[in-house]
């Protein structure tokens, strides 16, 4: 597997995409939505960086993100996609008997080829770093996090959609997730 060098700007911000290993709509899920806000709000207390926005689709997610210091935003989102994983397999093998638990795990389930000690994968192995270099790059970022929901038709207003920082920002809602403006 090739190594990948990243460079993350001390001070910048960091706009990070990943994907749902096989792109399974997991999140279509409230249970497992909540698993990965639940680690998300936990990763932040414990390595305290700052979170500007946010938004989990269906079958991956956003995180616009400043870690102190700068290199500590690979171990953030190995953080969050391993302890995220933890959760959601557990629910789902909890739940297997019901058919879109079964359906999800089976979607998840790593072909015999890989030579690893699990059996299932959640997240893509990598990740997608983006570094907010200015004012505008910042906005654009937050924008298309919390419009990314309406053009997939997904809903018809930002607001309709619980999972994104959205309702922070333009409803004073904190009730997820409290950002850092």
């Amino acid at each position: 597997m090739p190594l990948y060098h990243r460079h993350y700007t001390p001070g910048h911000l960091q706009f990070i995409t990943t994907s749902v290993y096989r792109r399974p709509q997991l999140f279509r899920s409230e249970r497992l939505a909540h698993h990965f806000v639940d680690v998300l709000r936990e990763l932040r207390a414990e390595m305290k960086f700052t979170l500007i926005g946010w938004v989990l689709m269906p079958e991956h997610f956003h995180v616009l993100l400043r870690a102190d210091p700068a290199d500590t935003t690979t171990l953030i989102i190995q953080q969050l996609k391993q302890q995220s994983a933890i959760r959601i397999l557990s629910t789902l093998k909890h739940h297997a008997q019901y058919p879109w638990c079964g359906k999800m795990l089976a979607r998840l389930r790593l072909p015999p080829t890989v030579h690893d000690a699990s059996h299932f994968r959640v997240w893509q192995r990598r990740f997608h770093p983006f570094n907010v270099y200015s004012e505008k790059k910042y906005f654009e970022k937050l924008n298309y996090m919390h419009n990314n929901l309406v053009k997939r038709g997904l809903v018809a207003h930002p607001g309709d959609w619980p999972w994104s920082s959205w309702r922070f920002y333009y409803r004073g809602d904190s009730s997820l997730l409290t950002m850092d403006r």
